[in-house]
């Protein structure tokens, strides 16, 4: 009987982990980590990882792709299908993620012979989305862009006979990143024996607009102030919409960003092939009018921002770190404390027991400057999850990526309108299919 194992992703937001199989194939979907204290993995049985067939991998994100390594260092000798976009940017995630573990006095579950093995295989050459691509006699799959970083996808696969659907992290509300939509392959006539589905915003109604109303007057309170505004954001993902939507809001205000973010743009134009359309000249427009400072070291850092804040000058300021680890946010946060017209914008997932995490928990007075909570939407809500259950023909729609008890509450919503076949599970969970 094939079987669907929750390794991790269900009930909780982070270490994504899919086991699907039976005694004669099996693969695996995403293997990510936690990010809590020096980080929670899979639930991974060992006993089941030589015998993978294949693993495939949606995104980057740390969350769905770190634990990969530890698969060869327990005895995986196979391939990871994935985006050559999502490849390319994998390094900088392991080491980054090492950094971390460190900082936390931890230990990684492998090392670099492990990252060395990694054998990718590059989906998009096989075939473009929405295309079905053969990779044994027993397993087919399909793809398409997920909108929700550079490189990132959902999945159709047929294995042994069994249709399932992976969203992974999946938005169609990015401003520069274009979706395929499944709908445009998995038609309601059309059954699957299975979906696992992005639902990290759970019963979160709001649209992307008012989303972004409540950022900008978040942000114009702290710039009319003469504050220093920053946002600290993922190297890859929201951070490059967010810069172009405060360019476009406020075009007067300097906009200052590490180097990293730019590059992420610069990767974009050259990739526009996952952009909407005329986002490419959006981009290079911005970049060859030099709407953004680009920061490049530690001294230009120091001036600038000792500068602004001496003359009072409102300026927005975008790092990479978007739960504030590093020690160049912790650098950043101890400028803005000193006053309380400076402040800091947080736009998405924040884990327990991160420094972002630790100052929301403060009082303003103890913090010593502004800190706001709007979040920017890339995963789905309500709305988006009621449209992607409705268009399933699926005995099994599976709920992922929020925390057990958000996840239960939006089942319970979807099915008082009559949406069936609804799941909330958590890791070490297990269906037959």
């Amino acid at each position: 009987m094939m079987q669907l194992n929750v390794w991790g992703g269900a009930g909780e937001h982070g270490r994504s982990c899919y086991w699907i199989g039976n005694e004669q194939t099996s693969i695996l979907l995403d293997c990510g980590v936690k990010r809590e204290g020096s980080g929670e993995y899979p639930l991974i049985d060992p006993t089941k990882v030589a015998e993978l067939d294949a693993v495939f991998l949606s995104h980057a994100h740390e969350d769905h792709s770190i634990a990969i390594p530890w698969l060869y260092k327990l005895g995986y000798s196979g391939k990871v299908w994935t985006t050559r976009l999502t490849a390319q940017q994998l390094p900088g995630y392991y080491a980054s993620w090492e950094k971390h573990v460190k900082q936390q006095d931890g230990e990684l579950p492998y090392d670099e012979t492990d990252i060395a093995r990694i054998q990718y295989v590059f989906i998009e050459d096989m075939a473009p989305p929405q295309q079905w691509i053969a990779l044994s006699p027993t397993l087919r799959m399909c793809w398409g862009r997920s909108g929700h970083m550079l490189g990132s996808i959902w999945m159709l696969l047929e294995i042994d006979g069994k249709r399932l659907f992976f969203s992974g992290d999946y938005s169609e509300d990015a401003l520069l990143l274009g979706t395929d939509r499944p709908e445009a392959i998995i038609h309601g006539d059309i059954p699957l024996d299975a979906a696992i589905i992005d639902a990290a915003y759970s019963t979160d109604t709001e649209h992307q607009s008012e989303k972004l109303e409540k950022l900008f007057a978040t942000a114009e309170g702290i710039l009319n102030e003469g504050g220093q505004l920053l946002l600290p954001v993922p190297v890859c993902g929201r951070g490059q919409d967010l810069l172009m939507l405060m360019r476009q809001r406020f075009p007067e205000t300097p906009i200052r960003a590490e180097a990293e973010l730019i590059q992420v743009m610069e990767l974009m134009i050259q990739h526009a092939s996952w952009l909407k359309p005329g986002m490419e000249q959006s981009l290079t427009e911005a970049l060859s009018n030099e709407c953004f400072e680009v920061i490049h070291n530690e001294d230009q850092r120091q001036r600038l921002l000792h500068e602004d804040m001496a003359n009072s000058r409102a300026t927005i300021w975008f790092t990479s770190d978007g739960m504030m680890q590093s020690p160049k946010s912790q650098w950043y946060y101890e400028q803005l404390r000193t006053k309380s017209t400076n402040g800091i914008l947080l736009t998405g997932h924040v884990a327990t027991g991160t420094r972002a995490q630790r100052l929301l928990a403060m009082s303003e007075e103890e913090r010593g400057c502004q800190l706001k909570m709007v979040r920017y939407k890339i995963h789905q809500g309500l709305p988006d999850v009621r449209k992607m259950t409705q268009a399933l023909n699926s005995p099994y729609k599976l709920l992922v990526h929020a925390p057990k008890k958000e996840t239960d509450a939006l089942l319970k919503q979807l099915a008082s309108e009559g949406i069936e076949y609804l799941l909330s599970l958590q890791p070490g969970d297990t269906v037959n299919l």
